[in-house]
């Protein structure tokens, strides 16, 4: 056949019984309410599959008479008002109390990130810290936080990959229809599409303005796909982490620039703003240049809009951090630095960093716009302490102002519908307001053991299901015989689950060494191919398009799949998403994680699957660093990072192969007299119990908001008031201080007493030459503790030491210290900056030791 080929879509009339579908499929709501995707499902299920799980196309393509039919269906039209019926509660409940951390009337949080992860059919996310954020953001629905969120809305999003025969991974970007999307574009107050513009090269930029609702929270989205911004202009918003260096820093400013102007055009007015990873980091200079052009001088504007501003830095991976050329940032900030009234010279410096004299870091901007700052683990915030002490000079990386909120997961988003039901029927619905009580989840415990592992095996049916599925469109696409494809799934079987079954998914680079497990092939082929206890590993996951190593990783599990003695036990799948993400995070029996120790900064997957019973064989960072009790998974002990690396590979890879050996599968297979594994059901409810209420979203965002929104609201406010008087203040404080702080010396003024009877008191005085400051400008401190054999320093407490006397041009500071301990202590002395304003005591990273 010849010519033209014409496209139509016949679209049903929702019946007005069912009218309401289209109100919930245009609430992202749905990307973690199950019930509501269940009953699309219930109306076409093949569909509901062939729309990838989008409602709002589903509802454009679902058949006229099957929407009639659920009409006259007694029981959908009854499971159906009860989802209405939850729905409608969810939206007006008032949430939990909070009134001691801010005014749900008059505060408001605004969260901006490059990507947000809500569900596969809204694919503007590349991996995990797209999910955190769309995690973050239904968290602060569920708890009904005054908040709202602001990114971008890519018009080709991430990209969708395969995996060929010899085992390349193949990107596609393939454009994404908004009309398809649960977004509507905001309007002015004369109803039209409200636009606005950030400045490029001296010539405007047009932007929508998109909202998601997401619960009780709003999403706003900024889009440059504008015919009249020229095609340049209109694909600064067509990629995820696409194009170059420039396109980077034209998105970036799309998004921090003009994600507060999109703000204010809507009229919100944000009482405190986060930064979740650098990418936004110029938020920070358009709220300074909104004050300087009121009236403030530049350093104070920047002391107000630091105040309310948190940062969360994600990555402790060089590459995880946007640096830009100083050609660069001189080419696109020009005329901006004009409207700051600063030089170019100053601006340059918000951005210095050990990364080179001519680059800018967004990092550093961050870090020095923001007085609240936090890595995203214990261990990280360590690590971030570490790495970011630049700023802070003086300090002790242990001291300076980076704490850390551990990550979380979204229950609701990632627990198994059969989870919730088994709960449900045996607890009733009162635990979904128990996920802040540790001690309520000891009721896993009460589940019975032949209960908790026939419904862990039905999860592992499920995902085998899930996995043929894929596995079949794969390699049949690549040209694999049906045969041969049989071959490969000869293990799975979803009629008899009872296989012990690893879970890899992650994104694929280097420092996550995902093919570790291949260190000794022999060894690891005779462990899975053992007929009395066989292994099945399933690997997924994506590596960026330029990320030439983490493809290579790809490639050699592919290759591994292919070889005889693994062909069925090594399982490697194509484009994993959020929806293959749910199948293998409940379905699989043991999640593993092998990252190069200290870089993963946190790690949500392993706490996906560990609510759903699923228990972690992992490097003991990242979250797993404190979860990791003994009793709840098993823990693979990493080596410093100054050993050589092949050596700390081949030792790691080692015990991961003995916990395997010695510990997972014999626990596995081992069985009572019934047939049970209970050992192993043992260990996951462990992983359940301590996992769901440590590691949930709602967790970390009441974290966040104990510990930073609710200090940022009130810094700003303390600082704003009354003019701007104390940012005022603050901000020509700062300006003497580091006029006059490299001439300060400190001396210990009185002979050192090296021994004193029990309950009489230490005095000490320390002699500072201020260099023109005050007394009051200083805080002299005595640190007191104890050493570790191996020298390490135990604080057992901290005083200060008071003025008594001007001796010559010397102020003298004493105390009596009275030693909290007996027997042999160390004590040290310091001095460093001291404002009642400061938002954190060494915040202005000096310090001088005596």
């Amino acid at each position: 056949m010849s010519g033209m080929r014409f496209t139509v879509e016949v679209q049903p009339n929702i019946p007005e019984k069912l009218s309401r579908l289209q109100e919930i499929s245009n609430d992202l709501f749905y990307s973690w309410d199950r019930d509501v995707r269940a009953i699309f499902r219930r109306l076409d299920g093949p569909l509901w599959d062939e729309c990838n799980h989008n409602p709002i196309l589903f509802l454009r393509q679902v058949s006229q008479e099957k929407l009639e039919a659920a009409t006259v269906d007694r029981v959908f039209m009854q499971d159906y008002r009860r989802i209405l019926t939850a729905y409608d509660s969810y939206k007006t409940e008032d949430g939990i109390n909070v009134d001691d951390y801010l005014n749900k009337s008059e505060d408001l949080i605004a969260y901006f990130c490059a990507e947000f992860g809500m569900h596969e059919s809204f694919p503007i996310y590349s991996g995990g810290l797209g999910i955190l954020a769309g995690d973050h953001c239904k968290a602060a629905s569920d708890l009904v936080l005054p908040f709202v969120g602001v990114g971008l809305l890519y018009r080709q999003g991430y990209f969708t990959q395969t995996i060929d025969d010899a085992g390349n991974q193949v990107a596609h970007f393939r454009p994404k229809a908004f009309q398809d999307m649960p977004i509507k574009l905001v309007q002015n107050e004369m109803g039209d599409n409200l636009t606005v513009n950030v400045k490029l090269l001296g010539r405007d930029l047009k932007l929508n303005v998109w909202k998601a609702t997401v619960g009780r929270i709003s999403l706003y989205l900024l889009d440059s796909d504008i015919p009249s911004n020229g095609d340049e202009g209109r694909a600064i918003t067509y990629q995820l982490y696409g194009g170059d260096t420039r396109t980077r820093i034209m998105q970036e400013i799309v998004l921090g620039i003009g994600g507060v102007r999109a703000l204010r055009a809507i009229g919100l007015k944000p009482t405190a703003w986060h930064i979740n990873e650098g990418h936004a980091a110029f938020q920070i200079l358009e709220r300074v240049r909104e004050l300087v052009k009121h009236g403030l001088d530049f350093d104070t504007a920047w002391e107000a809009v630091a105040a309310g501003t948190v940062f969360t830095t994600h990555t402790p991976v060089p590459a995880g951090h946007d640096i830009f050329p100083h050609d660069l940032v001189r080419e696109f900030f020009g005329d901006y630095v004009k409207d700051l009234a600063i030089s170019m010279d100053r601006f340059l410096s918000l951005g210095q960093s050990p990364a080179g004299y001519d680059r800018f870091n967004q990092t550093s901007l961050a870090l020095r716009g923001s007085r609240f700052r936090n890595g995203v683990s214990r261990i990280h915030g360590r690590v971030a302490s570490q790495m970011e002490s630049y700023i802070w000079p003086q300090i002790p990386p242990e001291d300076n102002p980076i704490r850390y909120v551990t990550n979380g997961i979204h229950v609701p988003t990632f627990l198994a519908s059969d989870w919730a039901n088994r709960f449900d029927l045996q607890f009733g619905g009162a635990w979904r307001g128990k996920l802040l009580d540790k001690d309520y989840w000891k009721i896993v415990d009460e589940i019975p053991d032949h209960s908790f592992w026939s419904l862990r095996l039905t999860l592992k049916s499920y995902l085998f299901e899930n996995v043929r599925r894929r596995y079949h469109l794969q390699h049949k696409r690549n040209g694999c015989a049906e045969s041969q494809i049989e071959r490969h799934l000869n293990y799975l079987h979803p009629t008899d689950a009872d296989v012990l079954t690893v879970g890899f998914a992650r994104r694929f680079a280097t420092y996550k060494r995902a093919t570790l497990l291949f260190a000794d092939p022999e060894r690891l082929a005779r462990l899975l191919n053992n007929r009395k206890r066989p292994v099945i590993f399933i690997f997924a996951g994506k590596a960026h398009p330029r990320d030439e190593p983490g493809q290579a990783l790809i490639r050699t599990i592919h290759a591994f799949s292919k070889r005889p003695e693994f062909i069925g036990r090594i399982i490697l799948l194509e484009n994993y998403d959020l929806n293959l993400s749910r199948s293998l995070v409940t379905g699989v029996d043991v999640w593993l994680n092998t990252p190069q120790y200290p870089l993963e900064a946190s790690g949500t997957s392993g706490q996906k699957a560990g609510i759903n019973g699923v228990i972690n064989l992992s490097i003991t960072d990242g979250w797993w660093g404190e979860g990791y009790d003994g009793e709840n998974g098993w823990a693979i002990t990493p080596h410093s990072d100054n050993v050589d690396p092949a050596y700390r590979d081949s030792e790691e890879a080692r015990e991961l192969l003995d916990l395997l050996e010695y510990q997972v599968i014999p626990t596995y297979y081992e069985r009572d007299h019934g047939g049970l594994p209970t050992k192993w059901v043992k260990r996951s409810k462990a992983s359940m119990r301590t996992i769901i209420p440590r590691y949930n979203t709602q967790r970390m965002v009441m974290d966040y908001l104990t510990t930073a929104y609710s200090k940022a609201i009130i810094q700003r406010e303390m600082l704003e008031n009354h003019n701007f008087a104390i940012a005022r203040e603050v901000s020509k404080w700062k300006a003497r201080i580091r006029a006059a702080w490299s001439g300060v010396t400190v001396r210990r003024h009185d002979t050192p007493i090296t021994a004193i009877k029990a309950g009489e008191r230490l005095p000490i005085e320390v002699a500072m030459g201020l260099n023109g400051l005050n007394a009051d400008d200083v805080r002299v401190e005595v640190l007191i503790g104890t050493e570790t054999p191996e020298g390490e320093c135990v604080l057992q407490g901290s005083h200060h030491l008071d003025k008594v006397e001007v001796l010559g041009k010397e102020q003298i500071f004493r105390t009596l210290l009275l030693p909290p301990l007996s027997g042999q202590q160390f004590y040290r002395l310091r001095a460093y900056p001291y404002h009642k304003a400061l938002a954190n005591r060494f915040e202005m990273g000096m310090l001088i030791w005596v």
